[in-house]
């Protein structure tokens, strides 16, 4: 028997007091058996949540995994600041000895030479032959010239011996005369005239020493114990040019 019936029946039969000794227990395959099977209930509410667990232990390494793929390349960092200066090293050993280079060109012209004619010839070039030195044969002893082949500032120098009569000399640049030397003769004796002059010559300009004037001032002279000479040099070349 089900339904409201049923459960009512069963329901009087629990109220109901037993007087023997043993309490009987339904059958199990009765419908009152079920007598407490109702409708499901609604789920109840979630409980607080519990303590947290003690940690567990650490687990075993695990294997190298496999290398990634590289990323691009970042942007470049600020310049940091200057370290500080490290201690100073010890000398280093002596290096080889380096080869022989090539020596710097030195650049050469001079000549001196001496009279060896006693009374040279007026308004020409005085040809002084006697040669004291003329390595870079600067100097042409056929005409009595100077010829400049490097250009640059010479010193050029004369020292006369006089006799006879009175001397006017001129020295030469280019046809024009650039300096002059007067000596008055003194008779009975023997006098000296000299000069001496910087000059810049450019290459192919000739110097040389003349009587200036008419016969009566060459008294210009030389002999086995009185020189008469003129020299002259470089002193440094035109780097510029050269």
């Amino acid at each position: 028997m089900r339904g409201p019936a049923g459960f009512l029946l069963c329901s009087l039969m629990l109220v109901a007091p037993h007087h023997t000794d043993q309490e009987v227990q339904p059958d199990p395959k009765t419908p009152c058996a079920n007598w407490m099977g109702g409708a499901p209930g609604y789920p109840g509410h979630n409980g607080l949540p519990g303590r947290d667990g003690k940690d567990g232990k650490d687990g075993q390494k695990g294997e190298k995994g496999e290398e990634g793929v590289q990323g691009p390349k970042g942007d470049q960092g600020e310049i940091g600041v200057p370290g500080r200066e490290g201690p100073r090293g010890f000398p280093g050993y002596p290096g080889q000895k380096g080869e022989k280079g090539e020596g710097t060109f030195v650049y050469r012209s001079a000549f001196s030479v001496g009279l060896t004619e006693r009374a040279p010839h007026p308004n020409v070039p005085i040809r002084f032959s006697k040669i004291f030195y003329n390595e870079q044969s600067h100097y042409d002893a056929s005409t009595g010239k100077f010829l400049c082949s490097i250009p640059g500032t010479y010193y050029f120098a004369y020292h006369l011996t006089v006799y006879l009569t009175d001397v006017k000399v001129s020295l030469y640049k280019k046809d024009k005369a650039v300096i002059f030397t007067y000596d008055q003769f003194q008779k009975n004796n023997v006098d000296q005239a000299s000069g001496s002059v910087l000059l810049h010559l450019s290459a192919g300009d000739e110097v040389w020493l003349q009587v200036y004037g008419e016969g009566d001032n060459n008294g210009v002279y030389a002999d086995n114990i009185n020189d008469s000479t003129f020299m002259g040099f470089l002193l440094y070349p035109d780097l510029d040019v050269h």
